[in-house]
């Protein structure tokens, strides 16, 4: 057994710079009682953020290609927008600064906030965007989702970020574009543990917790193996994602206010709080079952790219509890829709928390190849930054 249960206390500690802390089972400190993540964030994202005039002639040059490649072509590249702030501002900066002809792709797998539907209407309205719109199959969705909830594992957002991914480079190709606009970005996103987020672009993973808790057969889910997802599309489609919020000077407060302002956008109260069902997990289950609050790691995320204080993010914390509470009620939505009664889902929140590694996945497939692109590196062979 390899799960919580057989991981020995760790004394309470938090960072002395963000506020991780060791709700964290894999978190490291240092002398000065500094964090593995803030250390991670100093030597192997700092160097690839470029919030500076220096980014800017970077995406101008990427975005020159993007153009050019795109001149017989209906698009020039295809968007994932999800309706959160990062894909909707990147869906903004795209179209209005940058000038590019942007497919949209959103997937749809069932958890739409009604808002989340408006602000993704608004958006490609008033932008002038075209919107593709892939409808998962919801009995297909729900089966992997309550096989998860039954796996007992942290990130029970691994089906529909799967999906989401698989449908939006399937669409992408579908109308021969080789360029992806992705709204991931260092900004806001650099800090994030493996234990609570494990990588949801492991099908391995995804179809062996289907096979050992879900109840039928997996026939339209989009999926994409490590094969294709890595090197198939990579190197044989020639395919990039490109994150131009990592060319630019990224503030979340800032963008929401351009939101609001230019696309009549309404913010969520939250990150990724487009999705009910992720609200529910980050709010309720995660906090009720592991003990940890994903909030830790956006807020230290904001503090490490100088967007707020640590004494900030620590008030940031503890004072939202308007939002504690919409997730408790939102417990009884999640479990109609998932169709889990009230007596099994106490039972599975009773039983000892899991984690990925006590199922099979492609972790060390995926740690061989950071460790391969690393020494590369090393070696003055710098591959694309998304491989």
């Amino acid at each position: 057994m390899t799960g919580y249960d057989s991981l020995p206390p760790m004394p309470y500690q938090i960072c002395t710079r963000c506020i991780m802390d060791t709700s964290d089972p894999d978190i490291e400190f240092d002398a000065a009682g500094v964090c593995n993540h803030c250390r991670n964030f100093d030597q192997h994202l700092r160097p690839h953020w470029h919030p500076d005039e220096t980014g800017r002639r970077m995406l101008d040059a990427i975005v020159a290609k993007i153009k050019r490649e795109g001149q017989s072509k209906s698009y020039d590249c295809a968007i994932g927008l999800s309706g959160g702030v990062d894909s909707s501002y990147l869906a903004y900066v795209a179209r209005k600064q940058l000038g590019l002809r942007l497919l949209a792709v959103h997937v749809d797998g069932g958890w739409n906030s009604e808002l989340a539907i408006r602000n993704i209407e608004n958006i490609v309205r008033k932008l002038d965007v075209d919107l593709h719109t892939y409808v998962v199959d919801w009995e297909e969705m729900r089966d992997l989702q309550r096989a998860f909830l039954r796996a007992g594992l942290a990130n029970q957002d691994v089906p529909q970020d799967h999906a989401f991914f698989a449908a939006l480079y399937s669409n992408a190709q579908a109308y021969g574009l080789r360029f992806v606009l992705s709204g991931g970005n260092i900004a806001t996103e650099s800090v994030m543990p493996a234990e609570w987020a494990y990588n949801a672009m492991d099908l391995r993973h995804l179809e062996a917790v289907h096979r050992r808790f879900g109840n039928g057969r997996l026939q339209s889910f989009p999926r994409v193996n490590f094969f294709r997802y890595y090197f198939w599309n990579r190197y044989v489609k020639r395919m990039q994602v490109i994150r131009p919020l990592n060319y630019l000077p990224y503030v979340k407060d800032e963008a929401i206010a351009t939101l609001e302002r230019e696309l009549g956008f309404q913010y969520y109260g939250g990150k990724h709080f487009e999705s009910r069902f992720t609200k529910w997990q980050q709010l309720y289950y995660r906090r009720r079952k592991f003990g940890y609050d994903e909030r830790r790691a956006y807020l230290s995320s904001l503090v490490l790219s100088g967007q707020m204080t640590r004494n900030q993010a620590v008030v940031a914390l503890a004072g939202d509890t308007d939002s504690e509470r919409e997730a408790e009620q939102d417990t009884d939505y999640v479990l109609k829709k998932l169709a889990v009664g009230e007596e099994e889902f106490r039972g599975l929140m009773a039983q000892p928390p899991r984690t990925f590694r006590d199922y099979p996945s492609n972790y060390l497939l995926f740690n061989t190849k950071t460790a391969l692109r690393e020494w590369l590196r090393s070696k003055g062979i710098h591959l694309h930054p998304n491989s």
